[in-house]
């Protein structure tokens, strides 16, 4: 490692999970200068999983839901503390408490923050939630154990539909809202979407697909909503799970490639600035980002999956303290799980970058499969639905391009192989935010070219 990079000043703005491994990696890769994680919340770095399971099922307070760490970083930690802004002239971040921390690269790991509910008079009852701090994990558990009559869940995607499940096993009666036709059909298509839905019902769950929560009604506290269709329920305590907002507010006067879909940045993690020109000490990496993957045409993804944060901020730290020639590429595979209504869900790949679904494996009925996605005659997706120990063979086929559909995935698939259009839906339809989004190739905002004076 050249002396300059091993040594200098580094800031990480965003002390979560990216943030935290990150720093980890670059004190392992031999990093010897000042390192500095900014983060908005007061606690120190935690896992955010447990939170739609564990946490609220009351099997885990929310405040043991720490990260583990693999090692000892030796940095000086500023929590509790918004980064407002970046000079990228004077390469300094700008906090809220009017202090300013000067770097020689910066990493941007702000994540993402729930999408709150649009009319900021009904989101202030007292009963209406969102869930994605570790705060909001504790307040909602102990809302659900003092029994609520209804629990009201607008959005059935992944975490709402976490939310529902975790709510049915305490016995809780729950109605969820989704404008889509489905659950998770704005992450898995419309066959195992109809496969969501069949099984929430099963579980007891007032399902309401196809519907909008017009309004949340109560004096001072909640006491019920009303929905599109005309209806009416009661309930004491509503979700809000619409999904999430990336926090890039904070760089509008940065000058970086930055807006509602990320921070955009090349498969080294190097954040691009409005121009298109890449930066060699800024970095993006986590929920934030938004890159492009060779798999999937180059478009821009942005992810919300544990497994990407930790794989795109150990690319970013060995790419921050290497030379060019020494820098890698982040370019694994998609994956994430979801653990709901006694089903265990795992996927690989993207499987709303698709045009066709097949069941490679087992069979909807009994609950227990792997779909298979493709795009133009590859494969680029699986999922599993009780039935993981497949994925690591789907996830090779991914990588090379497999030719779609697969060949039969067990002797019982053989001959009745019949892909189907696997209904991924326009998500302006649908109430949930995806948790991967494919942005496309497109800026986020209009730009008017200044030509430099010669």
């Amino acid at each position: 490692m050249p002396a300059e990079l091993r040594d200098g000043r580094i800031v990480i703005v965003g002390a979560s999970l990216a943030g935290l491994r990150a720093a980890e990696t670059l004190r392992t890769e031999g990093f010897g200068g000042s390192l500095t994680l900014i983060g908005e919340e007061p606690q120190a770095p935690y896992d955010r999983p447990p939170l739609s399971k564990q946490v609220l099922l009351g099997k885990v307070p929310s405040h043991r839901t720490g990260l583990p760490r693999r090692r000892e970083v030796d940095a000086q930690w500023r929590l509790g503390v918004r980064a407002t802004g970046v000079d990228p002239y004077g390469k300094r971040v700008l906090l809220a408490d009017g202090a300013e921390v000067p770097f020689d690269r910066l990493l941007i790991a702000t994540g993402t923050r729930a999408r709150p509910w649009p009319d900021p008079a009904e989101a202030a009852l007292d009963g209406v939630f969102t869930l994605r701090t570790s705060d909001d994990a504790g307040r909602l558990a102990e809302r659900l154990d003092a029994g609520p009559r209804r629990v009201l869940v607008i959005g059935a995607g992944f975490t709402g539909s976490e939310i529902a499940s975790a709510c049915r096993e305490r016995g809780l009666e729950v109605t969820v809202a989704e404008r889509g036709p489905a659950p998770l059909v704005g992450a898995l298509g419309g066959t195992l979407g109809a496969l969501a839905a069949r099984l929430q019902r099963a579980h007891g769950v007032d399902l309401r697909c196809g519907v909008t929560v017009t309004s949340l009604e109560g004096d001072g506290r909640l006491t019920g909503a009303r929905f599109s269709d005309g209806t009416r329920i009661e309930a004491d305590v509503a979700v809000v799970a619409l999904g999430a907002v990336r926090n890039t507010e904070w760089l509008a006067e940065s000058g970086l490639a930055a807006g509602p879909r990320g921070v955009t940045c090349d498969a080294g993690c190097r954040a691009f600035d409005m121009y298109g020109i890449v930066t060699d000490d800024v970095f993006a990496a986590g929920d934030v980002a938004r890159f492009p993957h060779p798999l999937f045409e180059y478009q821009l993804l942005s992810l919300e999956h544990w497994g990407n944060a930790v794989a795109q901020a150990e690319v970013a730290a060995h790419n921050m303290v290497n030379p060019g020639p020494r820098r890698r590429p982040h370019l694994s595979v998609p994956a994430f799980w979801s653990s709901q209504f006694g089903l265990n869900i795992k996927s690989v790949g993207v499987p709303t970058f698709s045009d066709q679904v097949v069941i490679a494996q087992g069979s909807l009925q009994e609950a227990r499969l792997v779909a298979v996605y493709g795009y133009r005659g590859r494969v680029t997706a699986a999922v599993s639905v009780n039935q993981a120990k497949s994925l690591e063979h789907y996830e090779r086929m991914i990588e090379t391009a497999a030719p779609f559909p697969p060949g039969p995935g067990a002797p019982d698939q053989a001959g009745r192989l019949a892909p189907a259009p696997s209904d991924v839906p326009d998500p302006k339809v649908l109430s949930h935010g995806p948790t991967v989004a494919l942005t496309g190739h497109l800026p986020d905002r209009r730009l008017t070219l200044v030509r430099p004076a010669r």
